[in-house]
Order: structure tokens, then sequence, then C-alpha cells
């Protein structure tokens, strides 16, 4: 429903030397391999449509790392509609190596200096870097504050991305010849929160790693001389990596590229597992699979399991009606587990615009007028509105509005292939607050029942209502609950700074305050 949005995605690249040529490679040449980079956030570009941008490496050139970014979509960052541009942007930034980045975030907008990655220009090769951040920090305040203690700092902008920038250059100056595996074991040591970090330096030497709970997703590939990853595996997948030579970077690992040689490493233990579930939900490309788990099942099976659940009436006027895009695959196997149709009642335009960073009533007037309604399929039927999470209900109000008055159905049953959202996200989705939640003022007296699910029907406007349980959701996905962040619909968070901004967003929330428990976490 366009209503929440992940902070960003990365991806990394990497034509080793010595082993020959890869059948990837562009025109067989390594120092081209940048080229492959564009293709790569366009598969990503579901993580953030705000800003682009890439950092390439190549010896040969007095720019050893060089950055190319810019606020847009991939293809207007990387002027895909215009071959000759295109073109002349791939030759001046050719490399053998390069990192990429696509950005959402609630500050900055228009700011092209929050787009990422973010380079660091420095006399000493080794300190030269650029790298790309998916995540947010938890205790982005306590390093702030920490940084600003000394009155010689400054930082220029309100994000974390900037505080991490700090964080890798302290690590970098504190060793004559410091390892990249030094600095995500500092970064281990220091973050609360999550993130997937892609790292390049003006060596030449690369670095890809995952947070030691594994909250953000984060796969990789190698075949032969050429090394790659990515928040999703399709990325991997439709640049010619064979299936199985794509993995999930396991939690608390990286990727360390020194001297033209890979190597993994374990930098930090992984003593729990939180991989965020929204992924599978909500977020990832349904091609993709994540730590084992294909997104594209994972949401079959949420259908499924809201098909166990129905009990209002079926008939042959009954239709399933997916809200596009994430909810197909669970409205597909929810008619189909009924026997009932699954169709197209709501037509989306393709072409209506970026709806979240307009104000607040654009943003809901597009973002119901880019649905438009099929009275020809609607109208008389008893409607199942399929969609996969309600974070604010600003929207899906506005959009069943919209549906029960052009399309004229006789009843509308909404049903959502996810429990409530309970509490604010610290890891890096855009909900902040319990107060800008829409099921929390309806849970407080005694959790989901069958009444609350009618009062919020009747908000809505629609005939009932219907969430999954929480444990739907690991059952859905097939991971253990245990490793799965549900921090958002359990309350229970799996970091120490989680848990005490969890607490804060309660008092401000039962006390009635508005605004952020915490005066900003950056978006990256």
């Amino acid at each position: 429903m366009s209503e929440i949005h992940d902070e960003c995605g990365v991806a990394a690249i990497y034509h080793l030397p010595g082993h020959g040529l890869s059948p990837l490679c562009p025109n067989n040449d390594p120092e081209e391999t940048s080229r492959l980079m564009p293709r790569m956030l366009l598969d990503v570009q579901n993580r953030g449509q705000l800003a682009a941008g890439m950092t390439t490496y190549s010896p040969s050139r007095r720019q050893l790392i060089d950055t190319h970014k810019n606020v847009g979509t991939v293809s207007e960052v990387f002027h895909l509609g215009r071959r000759d541009a295109a073109e002349r942007l791939m030759q001046a930034y050719a490399g053998r190596a390069a990192i990429g980045h696509v950005r959402y975030a609630t500050c900055g907008h228009d700011d092209r200096s929050y787009a990422q990655p973010f380079e660091r220009h420095h006399l000493k090769k080794h300190k030269w870097f650029s790298f790309a951040f998916n995540g947010q920090l938890a205790n982005y305040g306590k390093l702030r504050d920490e940084l600003l203690d000394n009155e010689d700092n400054h930082l220029a902008r309100e994000t974390d991305t900037e505080i991490l920038m700090h964080q890798i250059s302290r690590t970098l100056a504190a060793s004559r010849h410091p390892l990249l595996s030094d600095v995500c074991r500092h970064l281990a040591n220091t973050i609360d929160g999550a993130y997937s970090i892609a790292m390049l330096d003006a060596l030449g030497n690369m670095m890809v790693a995952r947070d030691p709970l594994g909250i953000k997703p984060l796969s990789y590939a190698v075949e032969g001389p050429m090394f790659a990853a990515a928040s999703e595996s399709v990325a991997l997948l439709n640049i010619g990596f064979s299936p199985e030579s794509i993995r999930s970077m396991p939690p608390g690992q990286a990727a360390v590229v020194t001297d033209g040689q890979l190597q993994f490493e374990q930098f930090a233990p992984s003593l729990r597992i939180a991989h965020c579930f929204f992924e599978w939900v909500y977020f990832s490309n349904v091609a993709s699979t994540l730590d084992g788990r294909n997104v594209y099942l994972a949401r079959k099976a949420l259908g499924e399991e809201l098909a166990r659940l129905e009990t209002a009436p079926i008939d042959e006027h009954s239709v399933v009606v997916p809200v596009p895009d994430t909810s197909k695959a669970a409205a597909d196997a929810m008619a189909y587990a009924l026997k009932i149709p699954n169709v197209e009642g709501l037509i989306r335009n393709r072409y209506s615009g970026r709806t979240f960073i307009e104000g607040a009533r654009s943003r809901t007037h597009k973002a119901t007028t880019k649905y438009t309604p099929l009275r020809e399929v609607l109208e008389g039927k008893r409607v199942f509105l399929v969609e996969d999470s309600i974070v604010r209900g600003t929207t899906l109000r506005a959009l069943l509005e919209r549906v029960r008055r052009l399309g004229q159905p006789r009843e509308i049953h909404v049903r959502v292939a996810c429990p409530p959202i309970i509490s604010p996200c610290f890891y890096g989705i855009d909900m902040s607050t319990i107060g800008e939640l829409f099921a929390p003022p309806f849970l407080q007296d005694g959790g989901l029942t069958p009444e609350a699910e009618a009062k919020m029907a009747a908000a809505f406007g629609a005939d009932s209502l219907r969430y999954l349980p929480v444990e739907s959701v690991a059952r859905a996905i097939g991971l253990p609950a245990e490793s799965l962040c549900r921090a958002c619909i359990t309350g229970e968070y799996p970091t120490l700074c989680g848990r005490r901004l969890a607490e804060q967003a309660r008092q401000h929330f039962e006390s009635g305050r508005e605004g952020r428990c915490y005066e900003i976490v950056g978006r990256s």
C-alpha cells in the first residue's frame, strides 16, 4: 500500500584478478565489471526509490575510487532511458569493482548529499574509502552524542550513515595497517541495530558484511573470478550467477577482498538470529530467496493460512481481490484453497509516480487513485480484499471508500496476510512511533479479539476484517520463531537499545505525547 518503506538496498561486485575471464564480464573486459551495477540496483529498486548511486574502483585512473549518485530512481540516476548518456557514464566510471545503493529515507529527501554511497577522501589510500549501508542504528543518539562531546567535531548530516563513516574512519586511523575485518569487529562491538554494509577503498580492497543478528538480508555468489553480493538474491541471478552459486551471508560474517584475494571471515559470534520477518511479508522482491526461504513460497503460505482461518460465507458471488502487488501471491493461494476466483478488481497505474515524497494529503490521494476499481469485476460481489499488512491505515481507508463507491461490491471483507503492527521498528523500517500505527488503540483491552477486529472493520468501512495470528508468520516463512525479529508484532526486541526505545515509545503513547521517542534516529 506504499505506506511503509525499507531504508535501502546495497550491492557489490568484483572481478578478481588472476582467475581468467568470466562469462558474466561485460565486453570480456574486467575493467568494465562496473557496468553490471545499474542492473543489480534495478533488482533491489523495490527497497528504495528516492536516490541511487555507485562507487567504482580502477587502478588505471587518477580517481582510484569515484562515486556517481543522485536523487531519483536507478533509471533516472544512471540515464538508462538515454543510451548515449548512459554509455558516457559507464565509460567514465568503468572499473573492476563497484558498490551500489538505493535509498529511501525520511530526512534529506531532495538533498543529493544524503544519497549513498558515502565517499571519504584521504591522502592515504587505505583511508580513502566509500561505503553503502542498509539498516538503522538503534543507538544512533548515543553514538552521535559521543562524537559531539568533542567540541572540535561536527556532523554535517542527521543520519546514521555519517555516524558509521566516522566509526569506520576511527578504526582505519587506529592502526598503521588496518584490516577490513577489524572494521567489522569494531562495528559489531559498537553498534546496536541492523546493518548490511558494502565498502570499497582506494587500494581496491572490498568488504561486504552482515550484522551478527542477520536482521537485514544479504546474499552473495562466487563463480570463477566474479564475486558479487546484494540485499536480495534476484539481483545476483539476473546478472548471470547460477542459482546453485547464490547463498545467504551468515550473520556476523564478512566477505573481504584484500590484494585481489577473496576470503570469508566470521568477525563476530552470532549468539542468536533475528531475521526481519517483514522481508518475506512485504519488502523483498518476490523472486528472491532469503536465508534459505523463497519469498514467493512464504507469501503463498501466508495466503493458505488466511484460507484456513476463513469463516465468512462462500458462494458463487465470492471473489478474492489482491491489493497490487505484494499481496498477489497470498491472494492467489487463498483463492485456490477456498476454490473461488482470484480476480484483478484493482488495476494499478504503474506510472502514477513516487507517492512517499509528496505531502501527506497528496500522498494519500495519489496512493488511492493509482488503484482503479473495476466495477465490471466487483459489482454485486462478496469481495475478500487481501492486503499484505496494515501499518497506518490511512491509505487503506481511502481505498476502501473508493472501491465501495466505484466498484459497488455487495460486501468487502479485508484479509491481512500479517498480524497487527503494534510496536515501532528501530532497525530500518519507516514506522517510528506507536501513535502513527492503526492497530494499538483497538487492542488495549485484551489483544486481538473478534470484537477488536469488528471495530477495526467499522473504522475502515469494511464488512469484516481479519488478521493472521502471530504464530502463522514463522509457520508460513518456514523458519523457527526464535530466529525471526517480530518486534513490531510482538513488542519483543532482539537488542538492548531496541528494548529501551520501545519502552520510551510506550510511555510517550500512554502520555499522549506526539513525535518520536528519541530526537532523531538517522535514516540510511
